[in-house]
């Protein structure tokens, strides 16, 4: 139960001003995760050491320990594992007829719901986001992702009516640290349902739930090689991209990573999808429920400590509210709850790593050093982890750095507009291309901006809402290729 502040002789009469003072008890998440010290790589249906016999440790963020130590692939490893996913394809998975593969998904879906709680533990030890956002976000989307691809397993001849359409066979797929289970979901469970074959490299700050996610494969009795992971570093993922046996690349990551590896594929045949980075724009008009616009706000660029590609970062308020919604959200953030992710009353978790710290922290620091007024709430900071304060800039401009550039952090940087057409050419003066989000009470402004912004995926009085139907992705320098829905299945298909 929350404490109230106490009252002193000094002011024995104290006004209690909402969210001032209120501590609430530890409510520490304490179910056994089922971690081991060491995970192995996952290749042909068994968990198998690296041949070079390397592993490097996977930290906890909030509390800078060793969880485990992670294999690390190399390209025998790569070899090993491509080979065996290309066996897969040729003899059991590129023959099985969808309603048998869609099978072998649902069982995984079902599952991962069995396996819930051990899953959104492990994903908190490891990546740092508080327990109540695995547990109710990241560890369900991931099954209904599963579940919602299963069903596609036995129709595919409606995606495209009248077309050839076949499996590439061996996808290659290298996903984030961000929400590393769910982007795993993203990228298997519609490559598996179309009839592909996948190797997969995790990030190697998050690796422990993508092997985990193995055991999952086993328990399901996936047939041998449908499935491989190697876990490493950036080595290993070139190496799962660059192998002849990888027909389809799909990415997720940075936007400076991603042109690598475009510039590595180029006159090469293989497909290629990218899901890169963003810096999305908040837009708040006059007219938006203010209440409701301000809670889309805190969840656009705090959810995940803004460790999202689609995070709003960049809030433009229409000059004639930007006062009252400046003052509304400071007051909202106030009473937002920074510690320890593995307790259910925290809202914003660690930082994923000491270097994504620095990036957030030197971001910050040229966002002073450039003119804009920052704002953070003070609030204390654990004395151990990488933790980072809520932080809002005002009087910001579009040369500045903050209102440019990919913070990934817990940062938003608020501008302002008078017209909807300065508002569009704002929120459009970028180089990415992935998000955005309009709040206005008129139906026709919504329909107008979603069709002037340059952006992959526009929220209307909502902000971060994600479902397996609907299609994900941007354009520019956020990438290309959609996952999700229709368009997301095709992306895994060659449509003749």
């Amino acid at each position: 139960m929350p404490k109230s502040p106490a009252r002193t002789k000094a002011n024995p009469a104290r006004e209690l001003v909402f969210g001032d003072l209120w501590e609430y008890d530890p409510a520490p998440e304490t179910a056994d995760p089922k971690l081991k010290p060491r995970y192995d790589l996952f290749i042909n249906g068994s968990f198998v050491p690296p041949r070079a016999g390397k592993y490097f440790a996977t930290i906890n963020p909030a509390h800078e320990t060793k969880i485990a130590d992670i294999a690390l692939a190399d390209a025998s490893d790569v070899d090993a594992a491509c080979k065996s996913a290309h066996k897969a394809f040729t003899n059991v998975w590129g023959k099985m007829p969808g309603k048998e593969r869609g099978k072998y998904l649902y069982r995984i879906a079902r599952l991962l719901q069995d396996h819930a709680r051990e899953f959104a533990i492990a994903e908190t030890l490891d990546g740092g986001k508080p327990i109540k956002e695995s547990r109710d976000f990241d560890i369900p989307m991931a099954a209904a992702h599963f579940f919602y691809h299963a069903g596609w397993a036995d129709k595919l001849e409606h995606l495209a009516p009248g077309r050839q359409i076949a499996p590439h066979g061996v996808v290659g797929q290298v996903i984030p640290w961000n929400f590393p289970l769910l982007m795993l979901a993203w990228k298997i469970a519609p490559a598996l349902a179309v009839g592909n074959c996948v190797v997969l490299k995790p990030a190697e700050t998050t690796s422990i739930t993508a092997l985990k996610f193995g055991e999952i494969c086993q328990e399901a009795g996936l047939p041998n090689g449908v499935v491989t992971i190697v876990s490493g570093a950036g080595e290993t993922g070139a190496a799962v991209i660059q192998h002849p046996l990888t027909t389809k690349v799909a990415f997720t990551g940075s936007t400076e990573v991603g042109k690598s590896i475009m510039r590595s594929l180029a006159g090469t045949d293989k497909k290629l999808t990218m899901e890169l980075g963003g810096k999305a724009a908040n837009i708040v008009f006059d007219d938006a429920p203010l209440d409701q616009a301000v809670e889309g706000i805190v969840n656009g660029i705090f959810f995940n400590q803004g460790h999202v590609c689609c995070a709003g970062s960049r809030l433009l308020v229409q000059e004639s509210i930007a006062e009252i919604v400046l003052a509304k959200l400071k007051r909202r953030i106030a009473v937002l709850r920074v510690g320890d992710p593995m307790d259910k009353n925290t809202d914003l978790g660690a930082i994923n790593s000491r270097k994504q710290l620095t990036k957030i922290t030197e971001l910050v620091k040229s966002g002073v050093a450039e003119g804009a007024e920052k704002y953070d709430t003070g609030c204390k900071l654990p004395a151990k982890g990488f933790f980072f304060r809520p932080t809002i800039f005002t009087n910001v401009s579009m040369s500045h750095r903050i209102a440019r550039e990919e913070i990934f952090g817990p940062v938003l940087s608020i501008l302002t507009f008078r017209t909807p057409e300065e508002a569009v050419e704002k929120a459009n003066n970028t180089p990415y291309g992935l998000s955005a989000g309009v709040w206005t009470d008129k139906g026709s402004r919504i329909l107008q901006m979603s069709t002037l912004l340059k952006a992959g995926v526009v929220w209307a009085n909502t902000y971060n809402k994600f479902d397996p139907t609907s299609p994900f992705g941007g354009y520019k320098e956020s990438g290309f290729g959609r996952e999700g829905g229709k368009q997301g299945l095709l992306d895994y298909l060659s449509v003749g």
